[in-house]
């Protein structure tokens, strides 16, 4: 099978450019794919964070793509439409989680030859920090695929909400396996500079409003001695409020704060240290921060919001709290530690998953619902 991938790959950086390149890896056995990129995926005004790009330090998966769509250049529409057109297809697939990408990539599928199918993989379909453009820019979007693949069962309903017709296919994100294997726990806490003998709590990932992070800063507060909380991410906006909660906090000394971009060959570093991984989000539909905890082996306290619940609490590889709140973040890093039986029973959780996500499966399933289409 011939097959298009539309979307960002290197030199974009992050998770969605993880995922790309594990996915054109994977379909490359057996297929003919070609990925198509972008030369712009959003102004800066869109992109709060310091770069979109791949640095000279990172260790980003490098793909051979073909970048031409500009989201704010209508006429790199047509220019990437005619390129795909002449390499001829069987399969194009496209990814979406923010609205800002429906006029163009909606462009290139609407507008594709008929006998090439579609398929979307919706990160999400209801944006987390909602914008007037994201229903009407949605809506153009999905006019133009056949199918769609959703990582959970709460972006399914979103999509239904706006096209109720719609064929879909709820699949699992896959592990993400090329950050390495886990260092001894000494040695990644001798070079994160963290007191060892602590109970380590991870906030790792892009640090945004809806991710929480001020509740979990509140919840540590009333912790107790005998913890360390590491966060590690790149801040989107101002990171003051969180200084401000940080100052206040009566062990902040015990606060590691790493407040940048964490590259491939770093994650390890953190993950290795943690006892346990926490996503106080407000709201959600998948994480790929549950991917990299089950890489690690590492168990999660998550919210019971979008599909964490399903993901992390249905499969018992971590605690579902049921409101995004410090007291009950609180309550469940104590319940965590004090019982020793549930961290091993959301490893054990957690290996049995580990045998289920990979990317042959993924991307098997993928394919058996193209051709179903």
């Amino acid at each position: 099978m011939r097959i298009a991938i539309l979307s960002c790959f290197y030199p974009f950086r992050g998770g969605i450019a993880q995922f790309n390149a594990s996915l054109y890896g994977e379909l490359s056995r057996g297929n003919v794919v070609k990925a198509f990129n972008f030369t712009r995926q959003y102004p800066s005004f869109l992109f709060p964070g310091k770069t979109q790009y791949v640095t000279a330090d990172d260790e980003a998966v490098p793909v051979e793509s073909e970048a031409l769509l500009d989201t704010a250049n209508p006429f790199s529409y047509i220019k990437t439409l005619k390129a795909i057109r002449e390499w001829g297809p069987d399969l194009l697939i496209m990814r979406y989680w923010m609205s800002w990408f429906g006029p163009s990539l909606g462009y290139v599928s609407r507008h594709l030859k008929k006998d090439c199918k579609i398929i979307s993989i919706l990160d999400n379909v209801i944006p987390h920090e909602p914008r007037i453009i994201d229903r009407p820019f949605t809506k153009y979007f999905l006019k133009g695929s056949h199918g769609y693949v959703t990582l959970c069962n709460e972006v399914s309903r979103d999509l239904l909400r706006l096209k109720g017709d719609a064929k879909y296919r709820v699949l699992f994100h896959p592990l993400y396996s090329h950050f390495g294997e886990k260092l001894p726990r000494e040695q990644a806490e001798k070079s994160l500079g963290i007191e060892s003998g602590r109970r380590n709590i991870l906030f790792f990932g892009l640090i945004r409003e809806y991710k929480g992070l001020d509740i979990l800063l509140e919840a540590f507060g009333k912790l107790g001695e005998g913890y360390n909380l590491i966060i590690a991410g790149e801040p989107y906006g101002s990171f003051d409020k969180y200084r401000k909660l940080i100052d206040l906090c009566p062990d902040r000394d015990h606060i590691y704060l790493f407040p940048s971009y964490i590259r491939d060959s770093e994650v390890k570093r953190y993950f290795s240290a943690a006892d346990v991984t926490v996503l106080p989000y407000r709201s959600a539909t998948q994480s790929g921060i549950s991917s990299i905890s089950y890489h690690f082996e590492v168990p999660m306290i998550v919210t019971a919001t979008g599909g964490l619940k399903e993901t992390i609490g249905d499969t018992g590889t971590g605690i579902v709290v049921d409101a995004a709140e410090p007291e009950r973040i609180r309550e469940a890093i104590e319940h965590y530690f004090a019982d020793a039986s549930v961290r091993e029973g959301c490893i054990t959780a957690i290996r049995a998953e580990k045998r289920r996500l990979s990317w042959e499966s993924f991307c098997r399933s993928l394919l058996d619902f193209a051709r179903e289409l």
